[in-house]
């Protein structure tokens, strides 16, 4: 009886050596089960069903909300007194508040983070970027209740190409909840929309216009919120939405990342270039601050969907964004008909093209609005400058803000060449979707303080560079 129990151990025992040197394949089983973790629940959201341009009554209320204003500007100022202190050299020159862990730092003193907005700063920055997520939300589920399966096939893209945009509208639910969340009851709620778009590749292109202004926007304030708690959060939703553009300009058939930095843009202009798309919101929907400046119209914007993109003209949907139209394109010039590399502009992880869209040296057309026309949710903002007449074109782009001169200014039309810089030794500036704005002052600015243009901008658009 003893000797059975031993061999009985011994053969477990073996059994047991032998198991730990077998892989383990796991399969599916409901035969265990666990108590599954708490899960917050999204804000409540719909599809929203009315589309198109703001058809309502006048509204009560326009403009930004506004209280008193001290100044009609920021002025400028030096650095700060202590700026240059830190001799920056490598040694450690203040005793380890802990183990491994330098002196210094916002929110390292082991205070618990709230994630709550802190000033009026803050709140109107982070309502600013919910309206934006709610935008991205609406648009990604707009374009795949829209568009047939048989036009986004033509436009080439798949199946798993629409689930992929059906994803990253459910990623929208998720950062509409947390800014949300950070702003409390008063958080500005779904709208209605309007998209300047008749077809898949006019919706693509106008997407990564619409991604690359959400995230810029974002970038020019996130560091200078009073709330750093709230900028971490933001931060790691809006790495998201960089992400999103760069697949929308995949799905453009655009090389996808032709910059070494992303730009930052203040929110004013990030405002501008949103507002006209949203065309009513509920009575009591949240304003914000921020200004709209009047629309820049680039008259021969890039195409991408040409083989020689730089030859366009007029070839826009009109607007802020300046989106891309395929209507005036003939099969032997449309890019996505093309079999030859380097022409063909088919959705693909990376393309680049032979002839360019644009290049320094280019000449540049352009036309803008007057201030004083209704924008926005229920046409209640209304556009509007400090600036006097321009004399300078703003490229805004990576780290850089470069000024070239108008040319023959007349009637809200001149033009400009496009600058030849780069943000260092072989990194082109102007490259990728960018900023163009009209400044009647060649101010020197830099990504931190950008916001020190506002005064002097009169008109704001997207230009498609590359």
């Amino acid at each position: 009886m003893v000797a059975y129990k031993l061999s009985a151990g011994t053969a477990l025992l073996s059994l047991t050596v032998r198991s730990l040197a077998v892989p383990v394949v796991s399969e599916p089983t409901t035969t265990f089960t666990s108590t599954p973790a708490f899960t917050p629940p999204v804000r409540p959201h719909s599809n929203v069903t009315d589309h198109g341009p703001y058809t309502g009554p006048p509204p009560t209320t326009t403009g930004a909300k506004t209280t008193d204003v001290l100044a009609p500007s920021i002025p400028a100022l030096p650095p700060g007194p202590n700026a240059f202190d830190y001799p920056s050299d490598g040694e450690l020159h203040a005793p380890l508040p802990a183990p491994y862990t330098p002196s210094g730092g916002v929110g390292t003193n082991g205070s618990a983070p709230v994630y709550r907005v802190l000033s009026d700063f803050d709140y109107e920055s982070i309502a600013l970027a919910l309206y934006q997520e709610w935008i991205e939300l609406d648009l990604f589920h707009w374009g795949l209740a829209t568009f047939s399966e048989e036009e986004f096939e033509e436009a080439g893209l798949k199946a798993e190409d629409r689930y992929l945009l059906q994803f990253m509208a459910e990623q929208e639910v998720g950062h509409a909840t947390l800014l949300s969340n950070m702003l409390g009851p008063s958080a500005p709620v779904q709208c209605s929309y309007n998209y300047p778009v008749t077809n898949v590749r006019e919706y693509i292109d106008f997407s990564q216009k619409l991604t690359r202004y959400g995230e810029a926007g974002v970038y020019g304030f996130l560091n200078h919120l009073n709330a750093h708690d709230v900028g971490q959060m933001l931060l790691q939703s809006i790495t998201t939405e960089a992400r999103q553009q760069m697949i929308f300009r995949q799905f453009e058939g655009l090389f996808p990342m032709p910059e070494w930095f992303q730009v930052g843009i203040p929110q004013s202009w990030a405002w501008t270039l949103l507002a006209p798309y949203i065309s009513s919101c509920p009575a009591n929907q949240t304003r914000l601050v921020w200004q709209n400046f009047p629309a820049l119209h680039i008259l021969n914007q890039p195409n991408p969907a040409r083989i020689n993109g730089s030859n366009a003209w007029n070839e826009t949907t009109g607007g802020y964004t300046n989106t891309l139209s395929t209507a005036d394109i003939e099969d032997d010039e449309d890019c996505i008909n093309s079999t030859e590399e380097g022409v063909n502009c088919s959705p693909g992880i990376t393309n680049n093209r032979t002839n360019p869209l644009s290049y320094p040296g280019r000449q540049v057309f352009l036309q803008w609005d007057e201030p004083g026309f209704p924008v926005g949710p229920n046409n209640s903002y209304i556009t509007s400058t400090s600036a006097n007449p321009p004399v300078f074109a703003a490229w805004v782009s990576q780290l850089n803000v470069t000024y070239t001169p108008l040319e023959e200014i007349q009637n809200n039309t001149a033009w400009t060449v496009q600058p030849n810089m780069e943000t260092f030794a072989g990194d082109p500036a102007v490259n990728g979707t960018i900023f163009l704005v009209l400044t009647d002052l060649d101010l020197y600015v830099t990504p931190y303080n950008l916001t020190q243009l506002n005064p002097h901008v009169y008109a704001v658009g997207m230009y498609q560079s590359g």
